[in-house]
């Protein structure tokens, strides 16, 4: 069983080496693969067999790709619309950067294509309030799910954090920034960056 682990995390490692949009199909073909030779050339045991079968393991990896999906028009708020059609944004750039899985929107993007901690914060500040508003339409994200995000992206610079927002004041909606601001909205300047961005990082 260690050795079937080891050799999954192996696959998923060779599928990350390929372009965003077809990780998961060379996941699943290799995943396949490995499987079918498991199969033929040496059986599980049947203690084993019985608690995960390669057919149920290549269902579960099917069922998983099928749940993620290319965005839809009618799974964005009017106002998304309105900024796309202001922005000149298109349903297919969206897609480049984004999909859906359930309900959920998650980022296809690794990379914020900036080396500036201070730049990757507000990339992060403006792309996940654009996130928010394909459901609700308001263009803004809480403070909190800012910083975990720069956390995760290892672009968190705590000493400097509030001081990015204040230095680029233009882009967000609020007199001033400090320890009570819970949420930051985008300004229209905002919206117009976040365009910019959208399209840099095709």
């Amino acid at each position: 069983m260690k050795k079937i682990k080891e050799k999954v995390l192996e696959i998923a490692e060779i599928a990350k080496s390929c372009p965003d949009n077809l990780q998961s199909i060379c996941f699943e073909t290799l995943l396949k693969h490995y499987l079918a030779t498991i199969a033929i050339t040496s059986p599980l045991p049947e203690t084993i067999q019985k608690e995960v079968k390669p057919e149920q393991a290549v269902a579960a990896v099917e069922a998983a790709t099928q749940k993620q999906e290319d965005l839809k028009e009618t799974d964005l708020h009017v106002k998304v619309k309105r900024f796309m059609e202001k922005e000149t944004i298109t349903i297919d750039l969206l897609n480049n950067l984004f999909y859906k899985e359930g309900d959920k929107i998650l980022p296809l993007f690794d990379d914020l294509k900036t080396t500036r901690t201070s730049e990757s914060q507000i990339r992060v500040a403006l792309l996940q309030s654009l996130v928010n508003a394909f459901t609700t339409g308001e263009f803004q994200s809480s403070v909190e799910e800012i910083r975990d995000i720069c956390i995760q992206r290892k672009c968190y610079d705590k000493n400097n954090f509030s001081s990015n927002f204040k230095n680029n004041k233009n882009l967000f909606d609020f007199e001033k920034f400090d320890r009570s601001t819970t949420n930051v909205k985008l300004s229209d300047p905002g919206k117009t960056e976040l365009a910019n961005i959208i399209k840099e990082l095709q």
